[in-house]
């Protein structure tokens, strides 16, 4: 089911009130003694609640250090405490409780600390390289009138890490579409079995990943829908750089 003018309408003011959030979370983590995976994770729930935002497949991710590079890490009975020199993936997804608005959904990338480990910093670039080489083929696409199937966009993304030596690392999907009752929507995603082309006025996300077990994991997760004019519509915040929180 593609989206009515008024649902994009709508989309896009739900993924500026979590946009909102993010920030806002960045800020809790500077301002608070004590940090954890947990506590974060209630703040967000409770913006959730204030904003009068519903959500479902699970908690928000919120993920330190070696968690997140679990694609989908749910906390545990012991939360990671935050402390010096900290990787933080924040993951949050939700939709108005009003009736008919789509989900958002987006990941954002922090740092607690000063300097980013070089490790970190190159794959934390890859992946941004990986996330626009997907838009910018998508956008080349509708610009010659036509739309790439999903498992296309799914290769171009993960050639940009495999060439920089870390495809075996590429443990989730590229992207896919966003629903009404759920953040995956019914339609193929944007992975290797996405053998549909996209589809006109309907939101999907872009979210190519790094995981290395044990050690750390980074994404990056845009939401975009490409109108009847062939445009694509980027409709969240594109990190462009580490989020330092000091």
């Amino acid at each position: 089911m593609v989206w009515t003018d008024e649902q994009i309408k709508n989309h896009k003011e739900v993924a500026d009130v979590l946009e909102g959030i993010v920030r806002e979370v960045f800020v809790f983590i500077a301002k608070e003694k004590i940090v954890t995976e947990r506590s974060v994770q209630k703040f967000i729930l409770m913006k959730f609640r204030k904003h009068n935002l519903k959500s479902c497949l699970g908690l928000p991710i919120v993920a330190f250090n070696e968690h997140s590079a679990l694609p989908h890490y749910a906390i545990g009975k012991k939360p990671a405490i935050l402390k010096p020199n900290t990787l933080i993936m924040i993951d949050i997804w939700a939709r108005s409780k009003k009736r008919n608005y789509p989900y958002a959904d987006i990941t954002w990338m922090a740092y607690y600390g000063k300097t980013l480990p070089t490790k970190i910093q190159r794959a934390f670039d890859t992946v941004l390289q990986s996330r626009d080489a997907a838009v910018s083929f998508i956008k080349s696409c509708a610009k010659e009138g036509k739309l790439p199937e999903g498992r296309v966009v799914n290769e171009k993304a993960n050639a940009i890490i495999r060439k920089a030596g870390l495809g075996k690392y590429i443990l989730h999907s590229t992207g896919h579409s966003i629903g009404l009752r759920s953040p995956h929507g019914a339609d193929k995603n944007i992975n290797k079995k996405g053998d549909e082309p996209l589809k006109l006025n309907l939101g999907y996300t872009i979210e190519p990943g790094i995981y290395i077990p044990g050690a750390f994991g980074i994404r990056s997760e845009i939401d975009f829908y490409i109108d009847e004019k062939m445009k694509l519509h980027i409709t969240t915040g594109l990190q462009k750089q580490m989020v330092f929180i000091k």
